[in-house]
């Protein structure tokens, strides 16, 4: 990466934490509100005021900060065709934010060429934020609990990337399991994995890991990329349910592809791990499994 390249990821990474910022502040103000407006997508899809607030607002920012930049946003589909595009989901977990279940936020994320370079997922109802840019590493805000019980990673901050940096920021790394006896496995819904035709593989796999779960939303992934659980997986994913989640597992150590195995978010399904696991999960889901 050259200098100049770097200081540009550097200014993308701190607008997203600014447009992240812009994000919570209109989405925590209507969770839990007894008059949240709530309307059916042509999917059958929920979708409330706040995501429509939300991605209104980060595009208004966009069009201010970066103009000549491309959106491909949930709500409001794909505006513009540069190489360099940010891609939004404003409230990831949108049935957990209209049931007042904390597990959602934003996910924002700048694709160059396709390829996902910035990454923010922030999750205001629970405290807790997660982001990276290429080359400048993961990294999370360190919630009150956590900096009582270590200072560990707090050192670190004033690397996360200049104007992005965050004060208490701690970088994140995946885990070590080496083995799938020894993994944590999150495969999100039963019912994406029935209606693909693999709930046959994922209940073989979950018989040779050591535990098992459905975490679900952007929560598994930032598990996985904070080293408490080593594989994640799902079906029937749109790239901005995925995009600003690849640059989070990856800077972490970790590895990001389809279950089929084709890099990027582009393919319909999302298969995350610390990276030692990948290719013997890719193995157990593959056609020859």
């Amino acid at each position: 990466m050259t200098a100049d390249s770097a200081d540009q990821l550097t200014s993308d990474l701190a607008l997203a934490l600014e447009l992240a910022d812009l994000a919570d502040a209109v989405s925590i103000g209507r969770f839990r509100a007894i008059d949240l407006d709530v309307q059916t997508k042509p999917d059958r899809s929920p979708v409330t005021e706040a995501d429509l607030a939300v991605e209104r607002a980060i595009r208004e920012r966009l069009a201010a900060a970066r103009p000549d930049d491309g959106i491909l946003g949930e709500e409001f589909g794909t505006e513009g065709d540069g190489a360099r595009q940010w891609i939004i989901d404003p409230i990831d977990g949108t049935a957990n934010f209209l049931r007042g279940v904390p597990v959602w936020g934003t996910l924002i994320s700048l694709a160059i060429d396709g390829v996902p370079v910035v990454g923010v997922a922030s999750a205001p109802a629970m405290g807790r934020r997660w982001w990276a840019a290429t080359g400048l590493g993961a990294w999370t805000t360190t919630s009150a609990a956590e900096a009582g019980a270590s200072d560990a990673g707090t050192s670190d901050a004033d690397t996360a990337g200049g104007e992005a940096s965050v004060p208490g920021a701690r970088r994140l790394q995946v885990s070590g399991v080496a083995s799938l006896a020894d993994a944590s496995l999150s495969f999100q819904s039963l019912a994406q994995w029935r209606d693909a035709g693999y709930l046959d593989r994922l209940l073989a796999l979950s018989e040779r890991v050591w535990r098992d779960r459905a975490y679900g939303d952007l929560w598994s992934y930032m598990l996985l990329a904070e080293g408490l659980i080593d594989i994640t997986g799902e079906f029937d994913v749109k790239p901005y349910d995925l995009a600003a989640l690849i640059p989070i597992v990856e800077e972490a150590g970790g590895r990001f592809t389809a279950i089929t195995g084709e890099p990027g978010p582009w393919h319909g399904s999302a298969l995350a791990s610390n990276g030692a696991l990948h290719d013997e999960v890719l193995a157990a889901l593959g056609d020859e499994a």
